[in-house]
């Protein structure tokens, strides 16, 4: 099941949304840059220094050392990724869900929550694998967190997807509740399973996933609760958008 669109329009530009996705895109072209002029070792040296790397993460907290290169780095590896499909599926997902709970809960707001989110998903991983020297980059676990208050604020909200039935496939309209609550199963199945294996080793940092997703619910439950942006008034939804946003 590929999320392609929802039906649930913005009241407003989500220019931070617009602006995250932009930082990646150049981010990830900067990538290639480097990649061209210096190869594979090359990329590999910059995501070492620039991602978050779990075992750094460790030392560095057990010391104390909470500004330093391996605290930078979990903000700054929420802008890179590793290769075009990384970076193609994540800015999809940004831009599918991350608009709604930006014009939900406002701009700078959202921009807090999304960063928050990717720190708190890269402390999930390393709490799982504090020792891993493989650098963890993607904007996974800030949009995770994304999908978590979307899930709570919009279970309802119709997303046109594309569902696979065996050899064949279709789009169908689907309510938020199941394709995130789906994606989050998927998760769950995904980390456990790794588990007693590599762990993030070379693959999916899922329990990233699974620990921005609880921060996203939990914040998306207190908004709820409080009412936050329920009864915020914007201007008229954005016609460039059109039904679909």
């Amino acid at each position: 099941m590929i999320p392609l669109r929802d039906r649930n329009p913005t009241r407003r530009t989500p220019v931070v949304t617009y602006s995250l996705i932009g930082l990646c895109v150049a981010a990830f072209a900067g990538e290639l840059l480097i990649t061209a002029a210096n190869g594979d070792a090359g990329l590999e040296r910059f995501f070492e220094h620039w991602g978050a790397v779990p075992a750094d993460i460790t030392s560095a907290l057990e010391s104390g050392n909470y500004l330093g290169q391996a605290m930078l780095g979990m903000l700054t590896s929420m802008f890179l990724h590793g290769s075009w499909l990384h970076v193609a599926g994540n800015m999809l997902f940004l831009w599918i869900f991350g608009n709604n709970v930006e014009d939900r809960i406002g701009r700078i707001p959202f921009l807090l929550f999304y960063l928050v989110g990717g720190i708190a998903a890269a402390l999930s991983q390393v709490v799982i694998d504090p020792h891993s020297t493989v650098p963890l980059v993607g904007a996974s676990g800030a949009i995770a967190a994304a999908l978590g208050a979307y899930i709570v604020l919009f279970p309802r909200a119709r997303i046109l997807s594309l569902v696979f039935l065996g050899f064949f496939y279709q789009l169908l309209e689907v309510p938020a509740l199941v394709v995130l609550g789906y994606w989050f199963a998927l998760q769950l199945l995904s980390g456990f399973t790794a588990l007693g294996a590599e762990t993030a080793n070379g693959s999916v940092a899922f329990f990233a996933h699974i620990g921005g997703f609880a921060l996203g619910v939990v914040v998306g439950l207190i908004l709820r609760l409080v009412g936050a942006g329920s009864a915020r008034q914007g201007p008229p939804l954005n016609p460039a958008l059109g039904p679909m946003g």
